[in-house]
C-alpha cells in the first residue's frame, strides 16, 4: 500500500477531561490501524492544533496500552483562545494539513464540537488561502480540500442533545452516589442537614439522578426552579415534615447552574444559611467540585468509550466527501450515528430556553427519561404521600423478590411502594420470594418502611430460588385470595420469570391467578428475555472491573498471566463485557464453547508475548465456560507451558460480584422500570385486564413482552435469551485486545503519561 493512500486521520480530547476519554482513544487508535489508516494524537486539544509541531504526533498500537482504566485523557485539554478566531483555526488547519490530515474525530462537550463543526464550515475556505499565500502545496490542497469531522461527546454534564449519554457521566455519577451515601450515614447519626453542590453547569442531569440514586429529600436544578416565591419555606417545611415522618436525616442537591424563576442564581451557602435559621439545627455544606471528574472510569464509561470510538472510525474511513459532520451516540442501548449539526442546534435551543425562563420547554427538550425521571423523583422524595382522592377506587398490589439477590432489588421495592402508596393504592411485600408467598409472609408496606433501601445491597424483603410445584400453587391460591391480591409484581432473575409463567400457565386450575403479573428484570448473569440490561449487572461489572484492576497492578509487577473466573452461569456477558473493559486479551464463554485447539493456540500467543517483552497477561473466563477445561486445568496448562517466561494466578472472584451498594445505574434503572411496573398493574387492574408481562430495554426503548412468549424466548436448558445483543461486541473486543498487527509501522512513543 502506498503512503498515499493510507488515510490520516486526527484525534484530540478539548474542553473539560471526562473519565472514559482514555478508552474512546485507545479504541480509536487500534481500530483505525486495524484498518490500514495512519492515527495522529493531537495533544492540549485545540491548542496542540493551533501549536503543531510535535504537538500532533503519530500513534501507535503500543501508544494506547494500559490505559484503558486511567482517568483524564493522555493526549490532554486546555482551553484554547486563539482558535476562537479566524487567524487561529487559520494556522490549526495549516498544521493539520502539513500532516495530510483530512479527517478528524473530536472527543469534548458542546464548545469543542461546535468548535469542530466551524473548522469543517471554513475548510475549503482555509485551504485556498493557504494556497495562495504558499504555505501549503496543490497536491496538498487537493487531496486534502475536504474536510471529515466525527464527534464523540465527551462530558460529565451529560449536557449534549443527540444522546442518552455521554463519557464520564457515569463516573461522574458513581462519585456523587459514593459522597452522599457517605453524607447521609454520618447525617442520619446526627439528625443533621446537608446541601450537596453537584457540577453540571447549566444542565441538571447529575443533579436529579444523584438524587434519585440516593434518596435525597430536596433537588434544585435549572430547568425547573422552584414555582413559589416563598420556595425556601417551603423547602425547609418538607424537610421538616420528613423529620416528622421519621427520616433522620436531610439531603438537598444542589446544581451549580441551579436558579430562581427570576434568573437569579441560589448559591449553596445561602440555601444552608436559611434552612439553618428555619429548621433550628446545624446545616452543612459540601461542594464535591472536581472529585466528580476525577478517577478511574467506571465499567459503563470503558465500554461506552471503547464503542463509540470503534464506530467513530468506521463511520469517518467511509464517510463521503460532502458528507457533513457526524456524531456517534447512545440512544438507549444502541449505537447511533446522527449529523452533528442537528445536536448543536438542539442544545443551543435548550440554553437558549432556560436563559429565557421557558423551563417546561427545557424539561421537553432534554427528553422523555429527563422529564419522566423529574415526575418520579417529586413522587419518592415527598415526606408523605398524597391523600387518597374520594371515591377513588383503591388496589392491593403485592411486590416480591424471586431468585439469587442482586444489587438494586431494594431500590424497585423503594419505587414501587411509594409511587403505588402515592396513587392511593394499597402495597403488600412478600417475605422470601415464592416460599413466602406459599406460606402465606406477607406484610403491609407503608411510606417509611422503604426508607434508605435505595442505597441498600441485597434483598430487603428476602428472596430464594424456589420455583413453585405441586401443592405450591393451591397455597399461593389461598395466600393470594386471604390478601385479596389485584396485581403481582415480582423482582428477581431466572427463577421469578419461570415462577410467573408457571402461575400463568395454572390458570385454568386456579382462577385466582388471574391477575395481572408483571416481572422486573434483576439478576447480575443478566440471562433474561427482553432485557438487554438487567438490574444488578452494572453494578456486578463494577466489582469486577475494580477487582481487576488491581489484579493488574499487582501482575505487571512480576510478569504474570492471571486467569480471572467471572460469574453469569451459562451466560458470557459479564465475562465478555468485563473483558472488554479491562483491556483482557482473551476471554472465555460458554456460548462458544473452549477447544484444546483454542488452548494451544492462546499458549502460543501468550508465550510469544511475554518473549516479545510483554509484563501482563489477562484472561477472563466464564464460570460455565467449559466443564473439563476449568480455571484451575487452565492455571496449570499455562503454568506449566509457560516456564520460566511467566507466573500464572487464578482468581475466582465469587460472591463479591454480587454484593456491596448498588451503581447509581442500576438504581436509576430500578426505580425507572418500578414505576413503569407499577403503572402497568395499575392499568390493568383498573380495565378489568390480566395480562402478564415482563419489562426490560430493549434497543432504544423500554418495552413489556407478553409473559407467554417467555419459553420460546430463551434456551430453557442454559437458561440465557436467544438473542444476546453482547456477542456483536464481541469482534470489537478481539479487535483491540490482539496483538499489533504486523503492518504497523516502528514504534514512536508520545511524550505524556500512559504505560507504552
Amino acid at each position: 500500500m502506498r503512503e498515499a493512500q493510507v488515510p490520516r486521520l486526527g484525534v484530540l480530547t478539548s474542553g473539560g477531561d471526562a473519565p472514559g476519554m482514555n478508552a474512546a482513544i485507545r479504541s480509536i487508535v487500534r481500530t483505525a490501524i486495524e484498518l490500514r489508516a495512519q492515527v495522529f494524537g493531537i495533544q492540549e486539544g485545540y491548542q496542540g492544533m493551533v501549536d503543531g509541531g510535535d504537538k500532533i504526533i503519530p500513534m501507535t498500537w503500543a501508544s494506547v496500552g494500559g490505559i484503558i482504566q486511567r482517568g483524564g485523557t493522555i493526549l490532554g485539554t486546555a482551553r484554547c483562545e486563539a482558535f476562537r478566531m479566524p487567524e487561529g483555526r487559520k494556522e490549526a488547519t495549516k498544521n493539520l494539513l502539513l500532516k495530510k490530515i483530512d479527517r478528524l474525530i473530536v472527543i469534548g462537550g458542546d464548545g469543542s464540537l461546535t468548535g469542530a463543526y466551524i473548522l469543517y464550515q471554513e475548510w475549503q475556505e482555509l485551504v485556498t488561502k493557504l494556497l495562495k499565500e504558499k504555505k501549503i502545496d496543490a497536491e496538498t490542497a487537493q487531496t486534502c480540500a475536504r474536510l471529515k469531522i466525527v464527534g464523540l461527546v465527551g462530558s460529565i454534564d451529560n449536557d449534549f442533545s443527540g444522546t442518552d449519554m455521554t463519557i464520564g457521566t457515569d463516573t461522574a455519577l458513581h462519585r456523587i452516589t459514593e459522597a452522599v451515601d457517605a453524607i447521609s450515614s454520618t447525617a442520619a447519626s446526627h439528625q443533621r442537614t446537608f446541601v450537596v453542590k453537584v457540577m453540571g453547569r447549566n444542565c441538571g442531569y447529575l443533579a436529579l439522578m444523584s438524587a434519585l440514586a440516593t434518596g435525597a429529600d430536596w433537588v434544585l436544578i435549572p430547568e425547573n426552579p422552584p414555582d413559589a416565591e416563598n420556595w425556601k419555606e417551603v423547602m425547609a417545611k418538607r424537610l421538616i415534615a420528613g423529620r416528622q415522618a421519621g427520616r433522620r436525616d436531610s439531603i438537598v442537591i444542589l446544581a451549580e447552574g441551579a436558579r430562581d424563576r427570576h434568573g437569579k442564581p441560589i448559591g449553596s451557602t445561602e440555601v444552608a444559611n436559611f434552612l439553618e435559621q428555619f429548621m433550628g439545627e446545624e446545616v452543612r455544606v459540601t461542594v464535591l467540585g472536581h472529585v466528580q471528574r476525577g478517577g478511574s472510569p467506571s465499567a459503563f464509561d470503558r465500554n461506552l468509550g471503547t464503542l463509540l470510538g470503534y464506530s467513530a472510525v468506521q463511520s469517518l474511513l467511509s464517510m463521503k466527501d460532502d458528507d457533513p459532520p457526524q456524531l456517534i451516540s447512545l440512544k438507549g442501548n444502541r449505537i447511533q450515528t446522527i449529523p452533528l449539526f442537528e445536536c448543536i442546534q438542539a442544545t443551543q435551543e435548550i440554553n437558549s430556553a432556560i436563559e429565557a425562563r421557558q423551563f417546561e420547554q427545557a424539561i421537553t427538550l432534554r427528553g422523555t427519561s429527563f422529564r419522566e425521571s423529574f415526575e418520579t423523583l417529586r413522587t419518592v422524595l415527598r415526606a408523605l404521600p398524597h391523600s387518597r382522592k374520594s371515591g377513588q377506587k383503591q388496589f392491593r398490589l403485592a411486590i416480591m423478590h424471586s431468585g439469587a439477590p442482586a444489587p438494586g432489588m431494594n431500590a424497585a421495592v423503594r419505587a414501587a411502594v411509594r409511587i403505588g402508596l402515592d396513587r392511593g393504592h394499597i402495597m403488600y411485600g412478600v417475605l422470601n420470594g415464592f416460599n413466602g408467598l406459599v406460606n402465606g409472609e406477607v406484610k403491609t408496606l407503608e411510606w417509611m418502611s422503604v426508607n434508605g433501601w435505595v442505597s441498600r445491597g441485597g434483598s430487603e424483603l428476602g428472596t430464594n430460588r424456589k420455583i413453585p410445584e405441586g401443592s405450591d400453587f393451591y397455597a399461593i391460591a389461598r395466600t393470594l385470595e386471604e390478601f385479596e391480591i389485584d396485581g403481582l409484581l415480582v423482582i428477581g432473575g431466572w427463577t421469578a420469570y419461570e415462577s410467573a409463567f408457571q402461575l400463568l400457565k395454572q390458570r385454568a386450575n386456579y382462577p385466582v391467578f388471574n391477575i395481572p403479573i408483571v416481572c422486573l428484570p434483576a439478576t447480575i448473569d443478566n440471562n433474561l428475555p427482553g432485557s438487554e440490561l438487567s438490574v444488578g449487572a452494572d453494578t456486578a461489572l463494577n466489582n469486577i472491573i475494580q477487582a481487576v484492576d488491581k489484579i493488574k497492578d499487582s501482575a505487571v509487577a512480576a510478569k504474570r498471566c492471571f486467569i480471572v473466573e467471572v460469574m453469569g452461569r451459562y451466560c458470557g456477558y459479564l465475562a465478555l463485557m468485563s473483558g472488554l473493559s479491562t483491556g483482557a486479551e482473551r476471554v472465555y464463554l460458554n456460548e462458544e464453547g473452549v477447544t484444546l485447539k483454542d488452548l494451544q493456540e492462546d499458549v502460543q500467543r501468550l508465550n510469544n508475548g511475554f518473549l516479545m517483552g510483554k509484563r501482563l497477561g489477562l484472561i477472563i473466563r466464564n464460570e460455565k465456560a467449559n466443564e473439563i477445561y476449568s480455571t484451575s486445568f487452565m492455571k496449570a496448562l499455562f503454568e506449566e507451558e509457560g516456564r520460566e517466561l511467566y507466573d500464572v494466578r487464578q482468581a475466582i472472584l465469587g460472591h463479591l460480584q454480587q454484593g456491596g451498594a448498588p451503581s447509581p445505574f442500576d438504581r436509576i434503572q430500578a426505580t425507572r422500570l418500578a414505576r413503569l411496573c407499577i403503572e402497568f398493574l395499575i392499568e390493568q387492574v383498573s380495565a378489568g385486564q390480566n395480562k402478564c408481562a415482563f419489562i426490560g430495554l430493549h434497543g432504544k426503548e423500554i418495552k413489556f413482552h407478553d409473559l407467554i412468549d417467555f419459553d420460546r424466548l430463551v434456551d430453557l436448558d442454559k437458561q440465557r435469551p436467544l438473542e444476546q445483543w453482547w456477542m456483536n461486541v464481541r469482534p470489537i473486543a478481539d479487535l483491540l485486545a490482539q496483538p499489533a498487527p504486523s503492518w504497523e509501522k516502528p514504534k514512536i512513543k508520545i511524550k505524556s503519561g500512559g504505560k507504552r
